[in-house]
């Protein structure tokens, strides 16, 4: 099946689900708020089901937001989809959490919902993958170029240079007509 044929069939937006992938802890996840929605679940029933199982479920599968990182996330998002006043603060969980979460919601829906949300890591991944090929081939083609074009670059960088400006001393400058001073003579003893 290929990509196309994929996105008329979804269930959901592949835009929504690319929109519900964050960047926390320098890790790609999806918060369980955001999953349940996805799933047609309330996130109460989604985290029971992983509380219990929650061997399935090692620190690098998920973890619980802190209340920092909570607050931080509810300032960023400018209309609250949190349902109104949250007590619990949500869990992230890694693509490898999410891939375990088939295990634990049996749904057709759950299912479903999981294939299209693994399809898009797997795009973000290809993504990510093409951009460091491009900026590689840009770094590889100012080392090449840059010999060739280095009269350009120097004129370039020197028109970037601020002007130097001469400096004036600080303070007032007070000019007396010149007095011609005289020294005493030594006397002759």
């Amino acid at each position: 099946m290929d990509d196309n044929t994929s996105k008329d069939q979804s269930l959901i937006p592949v835009e929504r689900i690319e929109r519900s992938i964050l960047l926390i802890r320098g890790q790609k996840v999806m918060l369980s708020t955001n999953l349940a929605e996805l799933y047609q679940v309330e996130p109460r029933v989604l985290v029971q089901a992983v509380k219990r199982n929650i061997a399935r479920f090692p620190k690098d599968f998920m973890f619980q937001l802190t209340e920092e990182e909570f607050s931080n996330l509810k300032s960023q998002i400018v209309i609250s989809s949190w349902g109104g006043l949250r007590r619990a603060r949500p869990y992230a969980f890694t693509e490898q959490g999410v891939a375990m979460l088939s295990s634990v919601l049996k749904s057709k829906r759950a299912i479903q919902v999981n294939i299209e949300i693994m399809r898009a890591f797997v795009r973000l991944q290809r993504m990510l993958a093409s951009n460091k090929e491009l900026a590689r081939r840009l770094d590889a083609l100012e080392k090449k170029y840059d010999t060739q074009f280095k009269v350009v670059f120097d004129a370039i960088r020197e028109l970037m240079k601020p002007p130097e400006t001469k400096k004036r001393p600080i303070g007032f400058l007070v000019e007396e007509p010149k007095v011609p001073y005289i020294t005493r003579m030594k006397r002759k003893s």
